[in-house]
């Protein structure tokens, strides 16, 4: 072999050395970025302090905007005097009532014989939301007298030939849509079906055109209304706070918020969170939330939760502030208290009464 050719041998391992040991660094290099990509974050004091969107604080501030479209309509209920709600995650149980025509689509199922409700029940358990939607079923029983007034829930022992699915056409959710009337409609085709009924469809554009009229009504008027307690001083312990929203006569429940109950009936007046983490062992700041349209006028919630505000305050040495952390004086709150009674007379005047069951139902 000649010194030419161990050269070049010795040349060719040095290249295939050095490609390997490149590609060797190459993968070194492409691990540690994967580990620093993939591996826990430093602790940062910014995000750190983040806290939980769904404690976002609120202006009390009413809107002052109103559509007109449901005036028409002269139908009133009765004001709610058994429940209420405090914020949209509290769920109320709402009495039954009759066809409500305006927020609610009836569709007839006319039965080709009558049925007893033992045959029928069954079929319409499926059956009680489309979406969002809540739907409910009515029955004119066969020993009824005075038609169109006793249209009441179905029950054991009677028999029924004519039948109502109530639909409702709008919530805080939204307002009834193609998607879920299409859905409602093959569902009561299908217990027609069942039970040798036939529906009467009502027309989906009309239908559609009153649920997005409905809606905007909702979302018009969908006004919460909070003010907040800041501490003059250190924070406060939860347990201790705790202790002390208790004797002001709070109720504490399991998702860690605060409820204030009519002592009259039981009705929730308003929620008070503590704006922090539920591990968090202080806090600096409370707030009272009202659900205006769920609360009834003459229960006055506002008055009374600012009433409420102003004994914690007194308690726990705190300050009566708005979202900016400004001081709310006694001028502003019956400013605030001038607003939302003007509100309540616009919910009056559009036949959805705050605290009624028809208002209860479209703000839940």
């Amino acid at each position: 072999m000649t010194d030419l050719q161990i050269s070049l041998i010795g040349v060719g391992i040095a290249i295939v050395v050095g490609v390997i040991a490149y590609n060797k660094w190459q993968e070194y290099r492409a691990k540690k970025h994967v580990e620093r990509a993939f591996s826990d974050p430093v602790d940062d004091v910014l995000i750190g302090a983040q806290v939980d969107s769904s404690t976002e604080r609120r202006e009390p501030v009413l809107d002052d905007s109103v559509i007109s479209g449901l005036a028409d309509s002269n139908q009133q209920l009765p004001v709610q005097e058994e429940t209420g709600t405090a914020d949209n995650v509290v769920l109320v149980k709402i009495p039954e009532i009759p066809v409500d025509d305006l927020i609610e689509l009836p569709i007839m199922l006319n039965l080709e014989e009558s049925l007893r409700a033992e045959k029928i029940l069954p079929h319409l358990q499926s059956l009680r939301y489309t979406g969002s939607k809540p739907v409910r079923f009515l029955g004119m029983p066969d020993n009824n007298d005075v038609p169109e007034k006793n249209w009441q829930a179905i029950v054991p022992g009677n028999s029924y030939r004519h039948l109502k699915a109530c639909v409702q056409l709008a919530n805080r959710n939204g307002a009834l849509n193609e998607i879920e009337y299409s859905e409602l409609l093959m569902r009561l085709r299908q217990i027609a079906d069942a039970i040798g009924a036939e529906p009467e469809v009502p027309e989906m554009s009309d239908v559609i055109e009153k649920a997005g009229q409905l809606y905007q009504f909702v979302a018009d008027h969908d006004a919460k209304l909070g003010i907040s307690i800041r501490s003059n001083g250190a924070p406060w312990q939860i347990v201790t706070l705790k202790t002390a929203l208790e004797k002001q006569g709070f109720e504490s429940r399991p998702d860690g918020q605060f409820v204030m109950k009519d002592r009259e009936n039981g009705g929730i007046l308003f929620s008070l969170s503590t704006n922090e983490l539920p591990a968090s062992e202080t806090a600096t700041r409370l707030t009272l939330l009202m659900d205006v349209p769920c609360i009834a006028q003459e229960k006055d919630g506002f008055g009374q939760m600012v009433q409420c505000g102003k004994a914690l305050c007194i308690r726990l040495d705190g300050a009566l502030v708005d979202d900016g952390n400004q001081m709310l004086t006694d001028k502003f709150l019956d400013e605030i208290s001038g607003q939302v009674n003007d509100f309540y007379k616009e919910m009056q005047e559009s036949s959805v009464p705050a605290g009624s069951i028809r208002a209860l139902k479209l703000f839940n």
